[in-house]
């Protein structure tokens, strides 16, 4: 027997579904909310349990820029607890829309300042002790800027060419790029010093005030990073 389905009918059951989907998509977007809060509170507080997490023996972390993409691996039998901090500093989006603010052709090119002011400063004297020096600054590998013994906190650079002279002073890789070291180069270099220099030159300051919006407004051309994943194997 055909049963015939009126259109007021098809009104009411249309309005339902109506209904379910949108209650779907404001759980979503609570959710959604609740998890961008919930990541925010971390990223404000040094001393959360997420921070103390061990990083797996190796890596892949996937850096997306605005030049393109690349791809480190980190070993953490090379430097312990600098691949345990990066680890857990890319867990958390800790690198996500921040910019590559130090950058010297066939040097370094730098990063590590997040672009909020206000999440910077809560990590800006988060020291870490340092590791051995185990593996070479040779082109491609990373490691963690300093000021002096003890004194590595979020900002790592990646060695655009042979740097072994680094090794005597402390500077202990943590990884390689192993992809894409190709987009590295291609970083924006033309600003030198002048958009911030390394942690020993005493003019980082105003990253650390005014973050995103002063880079982008005195040094329009940084390159971003836009994103920093683990690669799931």
């Amino acid at each position: 027997m055909t049963r015939v389905v009126t259109s007021k009918q098809c009104s009411l059951a249309f309005a339902g579904l109506a209904l379910v989907i949108a209650v779907c998509v404001r759980d979503h977007v609570q959710g959604a909310s609740v998890q961008v809060s919930e990541a925010r509170a971390v990223l404000l507080n040094p001393k959360h349990d997420l921070w103390s997490r061990r990083s797996p023996d190796v890596f892949k972390v996937r850096i997306e820029t605005s030049q393109g993409r690349f791809v480190i691996e980190t070993h953490r039998d090379w430097a312990p607890r600098g691949a345990d901090r990066f680890y857990n500093l890319v867990r958390a989006g800790f690198f996500d829309d921040s910019r590559f603010f130090r950058v010297r052709p066939a040097f370094i090119a730098q990063f590590g300042i997040p672009g909020e002011p206000v999440i910077a400063a809560a990590w800006r004297e988060q020291t870490i002790p340092d590791d051995p020096v185990r593996q070479s600054n040779t082109r491609g590998s990373i490691a963690y800027a300093m000021t002096g013994p003890n004194t590595r906190t979020t900002q790592l650079y990646i060695n655009l060419s042979d740097n072994s002279r680094l090794d005597r002073d402390g500077f202990a890789p943590i990884g390689k790029v192993v992809e894409g070291m190709d987009t590295a180069d291609r970083l924006y270099a033309a600003y030198g010093e002048d958009s911030g220099g390394g942690m020993r030159g005493g003019k980082q300051g105003k990253i650390f005030e005014g973050g995103n919006a002063y880079l982008d407004r005195e040094f329009p051309s940084l390159d971003k990073l836009i994103r920093a994943t683990i690669v799931q194997r």
